[in-house]
């Protein structure tokens, strides 16, 4: 069975692109258009990791990392914000909500996949907000 990455994003090209780059990789892909629909997905079918975009309708991506990170069923889900909001504040209050790794638009097609693949192949990495 392959690897289960879920990508959430309001975007509709953005989220075929990411699709099809993540499926031709060799992962499973889930989708979801806004952020409760991530938290609802990630309940449902458990990813091994979601690629989450900050800026979306019903919750935001850091409101959806704040709620995986509180919830001890689904803590140990990686995840890898993807977003437009580039500024230093943005990037530490990802990491600070729970992010494991953060990657600003517009990025490379290589390097997300690069990305993806050590994030995953990482041996155990230590909870979330733990050294």
């Amino acid at each position: 069975m392959s690897t289960r990455i879920l990508i959430a994003d309001d975007e509709p090209n953005i989220l075929i692109s990411l699709e099809y780059l993540m499926k031709r990789a060799g992962y499973e892909v889930l989708l979801a258009r806004d952020g409760q629909e991530a938290l609802d997905m990630m309940r449902r079918e458990h990813p091994s990791l979601v690629l989450l975009d900050v800026m979306m309708p019903l919750k935001t991506g850091f409101e959806v990392c704040q709620e995986l990170r509180a919830d001890d069923s689904l803590r140990d889900i990686l995840v890898l914000m993807l977003t437009a909001k580039g500024r230093d504040t943005d990037i530490a209050k990802g990491l600070a909500m729970g992010a494991d790794a953060y990657m600003t638009k517009p990025f490379s097609t290589q390097e997300l996949v690069q990305k993806v693949r050590s994030m995953l192949d990482a041996p155990d990495p230590p909870a979330p907000g733990r050294p």
